[in-house]
């Protein structure tokens, strides 16, 4: 008895140890991105064919360093080592953002740096947090990192527009990176907390029916949703921002919760109608009352979709397999549909705005239609528990109401 308590009190730590570093990863990020961006966006030396070039070094980096890793991860390289390393690259990569020149040569490295100190461990993290988070709670977890992420990166957004240069943006991606390391090394295990389990190869995850039915809408969804980003109007309301964050934050919480009681499955397809009928409304009238209906239906499907789509659901398809390649492919969609937002978009501002909404509100409603034949990745069982759990809390209820009287 013992030994099962200090495993599970062990299970416990590590886990929140890896979500503290996931949380850290992102805000970081987060930052880094926006400094990145500021600093080629104020570049005047530098020609439109050179930033998509920059860009596509950023997120090819990104992509490759991330199938790279989880290739590696627990076969060449051990997790625990591999995410220390990933960690001490980052902090270095922190002080590359301060660098001023037009040399194209070195803003490719500065980019590419930068997109392997994001995506080269992140693949072992969540991997790690899907070892240790049973399946029936794997959303709630999902749910709070994904709430914490939204809250950091918005706290992150403002103390960066009261600090103006570049050095002093950078000191604060320093030490937060430094911060994750510092805890990463004083609390980790002696050994990572991992289960033997077998290394599935990329080509048998993308035969897989299951994970089709499901990588296909969100492959939909992440290129729509970017495409459309170039044609809203960059003028609007500051007021549109914060219900942004706001709405985010509160329903990846609400996401991981239902993900949890009803499946995965539902949560999914309930965003991609919004979502549907938000575009539909903007391509019937583009006016104030139609961005704010825009910008809360976007934002509940972000929080739904980044609690789900980034957190939980490619551990439920992985199987107890090692999950790092299951992660790596699935998060690939939301890379690279920021790379085709940077490629595309001085063709899209073209495209008239009832016409491109119109379209996105369409493909977004035939997206639904894997999904449908999509099986639920919660057991049953667990669905089944839940539901006579609350209706024996209900009868309990009802009997003590009908004793009082």
């Amino acid at each position: 008895m013992p030994e099962e308590d200090s495993k599970s009190k062990f299970t416990i730590n590590w886990r929140r140890l890896v979500e503290f570093v996931i949380f850290n990863t992102f805000t970081w990020y987060f930052l880094a991105f926006n400094l990145f961006a500021g600093m080629l966006e104020e570049n005047a030396g530098l020609m439109p064919w050179q930033k998509i070039i920059i860009w596509a070094a950023h997120f090819g980096a990104i992509m490759g360093a991330a199938i790279i890793g989880a290739n590696f991860s627990g076969k060449l390289i051990s997790r625990i080592n591999l995410i220390s390393l990933w960690i001490c690259f980052g902090i270095i990569s922190s002080f590359t953002l301060i660098a001023k020149t037009n040399c194209i040569t070195c803003i490719l490295l500065f980019s590419s740096i930068l997109g392997v100190s994001f995506g080269l461990g992140l693949p072992s993290c969540m991997g790690i947090f899907a070892d240790s988070t049973a399946i029936e709670s794997r959303g709630r977890s999902g749910g709070f990192i994904w709430f914490a992420v939204t809250i950091g990166c918005s706290i992150l957004g403002i103390v960066s527009m009261f600090i103006k240069s570049p050095m002093g943006r950078s000191s604060v991606l320093f030490i937060w990176r430094a911060v994750a390391l510092a805890i990463f090394l004083l609390f980790k295990p002696k050994e990572a907390f991992t289960k033997v389990r077998k290394h599935p190869s990329y080509l048998s995850i993308l035969r897989d029916k299951r994970f089709l039915l499901y990588f296909i809408p969100w492959i939909m969804f992440c290129v729509i949703n970017y495409l459309i980003i170039p044609i809203i109007p960059p003028n609007i309301p500051y007021i549109l921002k914060i219900i942004n964050f706001g709405v985010t934050s509160l329903f990846a919480l609400v996401g991981g919760v239902v993900s949890d009681s009803v499946g995965r499955k539902p949560v999914i397809i309930i965003g991609f109608i919004m979502l549907g009928i938000s575009y539909a409304a903007l391509g019937i009238r583009a006016g104030l009352f139609a961005y704010y209906l825009y910008t809360i239906m976007d934002s509940i499907a972000w929080g739904m979709f980044g609690t789900v789509f980034l957190m939980i659901l490619w551990a439920d398809l992985s199987d107890n397999m090692a999950s790092e390649k299951h992660y790596a492919i699935g998060g690939l969609p939301y890379v690279f549909s920021a790379l085709l937002e940077q490629l595309f978009a001085p063709f899209i501002e073209t495209i008239p705005k009832s016409a491109a909404f119109s379209f996105a509100s369409f493909f977004l409603f035939l997206s639904v239609l894997p999904l449908l034949y999509a099986p639920e990745t919660l057991p049953e069982s667990v669905i089944r528990h839940r539901e006579l759990r609350r209706y024996i809390e209900k009868a309990k209820k009802l009997r003590d109401k009908y004793r009082k009287n």
